[in-house]
């Protein structure tokens, strides 16, 4: 069936809920939230979470479609949730005040990838979306004193950009281009698995200039990167989905730098232990140890990135969710609403259970 790559389907618009807004601001503003996630009730509602480390809930706010990651300004408490892929809409809030959320979208022949970070002064907001009609990537800028108007745009130099992030640098956009077209109109469907091109790109912040590209080539090919983390060093760690036969899965997690070739992790097991699937990815708090999530595997694979070795493997079922918690510990949460505290080395340090949340694909420290 064709698709008409000009016409967007703004009616998957997140409404907020609005009932004391006021004093629901005002009690997160006296408690410490440690973690904004995303969440599907059992009655099939969708909602951001604002949460503290034992897993209680501070504040929610509803949705009316699925939510995916989280961008955090620490200075500001600025906090955006962007909608799941293919999703056209962005909400944006700040911890501790009480006003209400603001919901906007990336505007006609744009849907979001999912993912966003703030500049370092908090002035911009950069998101990962698709130009439909020219098939191709871009990260969106927005203005964010000005409402989070739209101010411009830069290539992602590849197809389908997830994760992105700025760099320690403030300078440099790193871009898991995961190489896969998609539309509003097809919802989730995979236009391009025949041709796509996988890439992790760096892209001057300022000038949209390309600084380096990574492109995924050879065996490689079906190997979609999709999220990103920064360690102490300043290389990039990566974790890709992998879309070719199950027979040949590679290895799914690797660094490179913008003058560093791609490497891959040697995880025992390789990608098909992983069940070809990399879900979320995070840094410890002292920019050593890698956190890669593996939900429909049910594993959290660990990384000392000084040595690139695996120094743990944790079991917990549809575990996304992945998240800094302390010097070298980490947070994850599943799909089951469950919120585990662990060890790089994947010692359970504490868990907590969550009755009628089932966690979406990101958990965001905050405190």
């Amino acid at each position: 069936m064709a698709i008409d790559r000009r016409s967007l389907l703004l009616g998957t618009l997140a409404f907020v809920g609005t009932g004391s807004i006021g004093k629901a601001f005002a009690a997160a503003a006296h408690q410490t939230v440690a973690y904004v996630a995303t969440a599907r009730r059992s009655s099939g509602d969708f909602c951001i979470l604002l949460l503290k480390a034992d897993g209680s809930i501070v504040r929610e706010i509803a949705l009316s479609a699925r939510g995916h990651d989280v961008a955090y300004h620490r200075p500001s408490g600025r906090v955006v949730v962007f909608a799941r892929r293919p999703g056209t809409f962005a909400v944006a809030f700040e911890l501790g005040r009480n006003t209400p959320p603001h919901i906007f979208t990336g505007g006609a022949g744009r849907h979001y990838y999912g993912h966003g970070g703030f500049s370092q002064d908090g002035r911009l907001l950069y998101a990962s979306e698709n130009d439909i009609a020219g098939e191709r990537g871009v990260i969106g800028i927005y203005d964010v004193g000005r409402g989070y108007k739209k101010i411009g745009e830069h290539s992602s130099y590849g197809i389908g950009p997830h994760e992105i992030m700025l760099l320690a640098d403030g300078k440099t956009i790193a871009v898991g281009n995961g190489g896969i077209d998609t539309v509003p109109d097809a919802w989730r469907a995979k236009l391009n698995l025949d041709t796509m091109k996988p890439s992790l790109v760096f892209v001057d912040a300022e000038s949209g200039k390309l600084v380096a590209k990574h492109a995924m080539t050879g065996e490689f090919k079906s190997l979609s990167v999709r999220h990103v983390t920064q360690d102490k060093a300043g290389l990039i760690w990566f974790g890709g989905q992998w879309e070719g036969s199950p027979s040949e899965t590679p290895q799914l997690v690797g660094s490179a730098g913008p003058d560093r070739e791609l490497r891959l992790v040697d995880a025992p097991g390789g990608g098909k232990d992983l069940r070809g699937y990399i879900g979320a990815m995070a840094v410890s708090n002292d920019g050593r140890f890698i956190a890669a999530s593996a939900p429909k595997a049910g594993h959290v694979l660990y990384v000392d990135s000084e040595s690139g070795k695996v120094v743990g493997k944790s079991n917990l079922k549809d575990v996304c969710g992945i998240s800094s918690e302390g010097r070298q510990d980490f947070a994850a949460s599943s799909g089951f609403g469950v919120i585990r505290y662990e060890t790089a080395t994947a010692s359970t340090i504490s868990e907590h259970q969550l009755q009628d949340i089932a966690f979406d694909n990101h958990l965001r420290r905050v405190a």
